[in-house]
């Protein structure tokens, strides 16, 4: 056998997770105020950016209707008005973003919390793990944890928590500091706690009923979603992302960014960028980086535009009659409908409401699966959800429909749902199971 040492040539294909590419992908899932700030972050680091403030006041901003309720279909039984109500998610934000300006930090570890932020789920919890926010922004996760740590001293309380045991933990250490008790129950025992096992409880802690009562009252005092801890008090009208009007029966598409500066070029120092200087190569890194912008901002502006008009296409009955006619339909068939992967089209309406003839809503809440029926119709998952919140509305609270009972009405009725399907739906629209249902007397 004759071996040779030789020269070859081999040609690859590899996909390079560039720092820009990190930086479209979660261009893409900002809300409006969360692109604002960061392009007023890199308007901070790049002097070839310039920012011109918008000044569009609320009548501008919702067209002729500046109240997006006064839009809302009342012959729609099953839309709730408050729907059209928000938590201040976005205000929250913006109080964070803030409160990190008055912390003693880095200000690498400034722009890991504001990433952080700027990501927190709609509760206020960290969605990814410490790994993938290392790897995001090539950081240790050792730096990420020392960053968490230091962000969840921040108000609301419990916000920057990884779970739920992690955000009533943080809460129980602030409001409770002197009961270590409690947080051993919220570390160890909240899942007996949650299935209200007393005796079992009782005997593992050594304490008594009164004490175990006092110790669940406190529990139940702290928020499970530090976002929503004064919804009541603290509540907005949610501002759109896009419109969708009827004009002379024709539907029209509005793209709203009154939050975002404008992005003008700096010519002051463009003479620079022929030069083979230092200062010539900053100068060109930052042209690259502001041409990057521009054509970011755009491509998020045209997708976003482009999933209102498919959805225009698909669920014309939903925007004049409401939820009840809201067609099945998922972010898959969006995405083959416009060209685009699947989870482009999921970041991209991730954080953004609509505005419709019926009402302002997050975009999220008209992507659903479908459930095929006996008699080869289709239903969303979201009327199966309002038919299953009517349902257990008006049962006997002394005996509650169980899951399988709710799943035989459906069947009944031409659709065949699962008992797990049912628990999983009644779960999402946080009701208990019908065992923690029941009344007694």
């Amino acid at each position: 056998m004759i071996m040779e040492l030789g020269l070859f040539q081999k040609q690859t294909m590899n996909l390079v997770m560039t720092t820009e590419l990190r930086q479209s992908i979660a261009l893409l899932q900002y809300s409006a105020l969360e692109l604002s700030h960061f392009i007023q972050e890199h308007a901070t680091e790049n002097p070839l950016i310039e920012l011109e403030e918008q000044t569009l006041g609320l009548d501008n901003y919702y067209g002729e209707s500046s109240s997006a309720s006064r839009t809302v279909n009342t012959q729609d039984n099953n839309f709730n008005p408050l729907s059209t109500i928000a938590s201040k998610n976005s205000n929250r934000c913006e109080d964070l973003l803030e409160q990190v300006n008055y912390l003693s930090i880095t200000k690498q570890e400034q722009k890991i919390m504001k990433y952080i932020i700027l990501n927190l789920d709609d509760h206020g919890y960290i969605p990814m793990q410490d790994r993938k926010i290392a790897e995001d922004l090539c950081i240790s996760t050792e730096k990420v944890a020392k960053v968490i740590d230091k962000l969840q001293q921040l108000e609301p309380i419990g916000v920057g928590a990884r779970n739920l045991k992690e955000c009533l933990t943080i809460q129980a250490k602030h409001y409770y500091p002197d009961n270590p008790l409690l947080t051993c129950v919220i570390a160890e025992y909240l899942d007996l706690l949650a299935d209200k096992k007393w005796q079992e409880l009782g005997k593992l802690l050594n304490i008594s009923k009164e004490e175990l009562s006092e110790l669940a009252n406190l529990i139940t005092s702290l928020h499970p979603r530090p976002y929503s801890a004064s919804v009541d008090s603290e509540t907005q009208i949610l501002y759109p992302d896009v419109s969708i009007e009827k004009v002379n029966g024709e539907y029209s598409i509005t793209f709203h960014d009154p939050f975002m500066p404008k992005v003008r070029l700096n010519e002051a120092y463009l003479h620079l960028k022929q030069t083979q200087s230092n200062a010539g190569a900053f100068i060109r890194e930052n042209y690259h980086k502001y041409k990057w912008l521009i054509k970011s901002i755009e491509q998020r502006k045209t997708t976003i535009i482009n999933i209102t008009k498919a959805i225009v296409e698909r669920q014309q009955p939903f925007l004049e009659k409401g939820f009840t006619h809201l067609k099945p339909m998922t972010l898959k068939e969006i995405a083959d409908q416009i060209g685009m992967h699947e989870s482009t089209i999921s970041r991209a309406t991730s954080n953004k409401v609509i505005r419709t003839p019926i009402g302002c809503f997050e975009m999220r809440k008209l992507f659903t699966g479908k459930i095929a029926g006996d008699n080869g119709t289709e239903a969303s998952a979201t009327q199966i959800k309002l038919r299953l919140k009517q349902l257990i509305q008006q049962e006997n609270r002394k005996r509650p429909l169980s899951d399988q009972k709710l799943a035989d009405h459906f069947k009944k009725n031409g659709i065949t749902i699962s008992r797990r399907t049912i628990a999983k739906y009644r779960e999402e629209l946080n009701i208990l199971s019908s065992s923690k249902r029941k009344t007694i007397g």
